[in-house]
């Protein structure tokens, strides 16, 4: 997808590459109304992907519940390396952990969310843009004058 964002560079996003543990889950559960947002994703043309640590090894069973893949990725550089794969130029990240720190830095737009795990403060310094939840996060993609309307200038 092409965003126009004023007073910056045309924005291309092609895929979003999220985190598990405490971005698209919270405790293991992921949030009502999660699958249904992933699918106007896809609709849209954009690649989803999970990178995670699997810390709570839920990775395949949640990822077959939202019908995305999902990569072992248990380091920060070893997410930074996996998204090299997908052109970080037309990436975006939705993620909260200091595993993400690299991965922020390194693709075209950086999401943290601020749920009940917490956000490590150096992954939130690397962030475009901090919202409350992971239904925030993907609405941004969803309804673009949202996105367009946070990174304008």
């Amino acid at each position: 997808m092409t965003y126009d964002i004023p007073g910056h560079q045309q924005l291309i996003i092609n895929t979003i590459i999220l985190d598990l543990n405490g971005t698209l889950s919270v405790g293991g559960v992921v949030p009502e109304g999660v699958r249904a947002k992933i699918d106007q994703l896809r609709e849209k043309g954009l690649e989803l992907v999970l990178f995670t640590g699997n810390t709570r090894g839920d990775a395949q069973d949640l990822a077959d519940g939202l019908g995305i893949s999902w990569r072992q990725a248990a380091t920060a550089e070893e997410k930074r390396q996996l998204a090299s794969e997908y052109d970080p130029a037309t990436c975006a990240t939705i993620g909260n952990g200091r595993i993400d720190l690299e991965l922020t830095e390194s693709v075209a737009l950086g999401i943290v969310t601020l749920q009940a795990e917490g956000v490590h403060t150096k992954t939130l310094l690397a962030a475009d843009i901090v919202v409350p939840n992971i239904l925030d996060a993907v609405d941004l993609f969803i309804d673009a004058h949202r996105l367009i309307a946070t990174l304008r200038s």
